[in-house]
């Protein structure tokens, strides 16, 4: 009898895909750029100052925990749920993988009147 061909083998029969940590937090943070592109305050914040994002994964879930700079005055607490909601759709989208925590850490806040210092002192 012939072997079966890949497409007809059950799942479990053809191997396993793994996507490397590494890949997985990239993803995460380009998810968090895209969400916070068009939010409040997002003119402040410098253009250097990417989301940086690390993963933790056990089996076929993915937690995540995210570092980001905002602008400031803004409700940053919405702004983090924005971001949240829409890392973990991208993650779990993209890599199949259940993502049941998102932990968000602001790292800096950027004012206009801190950014007007700044220039000032340039000048």
């Amino acid at each position: 009898m012939a072997p079966a061909s890949p497409a007809r083998m059950p799942p479990a029969e053809r191997g396993a895909l793994r996507i490397a940590d590494r890949v997985i937090a990239k993803i995460a943070a380009q998810a968090a750029g895209e969400a916070l592109t068009g939010a409040p305050g997002a003119d402040l914040v410098p253009d250097d100052a990417r989301p940086h994002a690390t993963v933790s994964v056990r089996k076929d879930t993915a937690r995540l925990r995210l570092a980001l700079e905002l602008g400031y005055p803004n409700d940053i607490g919405s702004i983090c749920r924005g971001v949240r909601r829409h890392v973990t759709g991208r993650v779990e989208a993209l890599t199949g993988m259940a993502v049941p925590e998102v932990a968000v850490e602001v790292e800096r806040l950027h004012s206009s009147a801190s950014r007007s210092k700044d220039e000032a002192r340039v000048q």
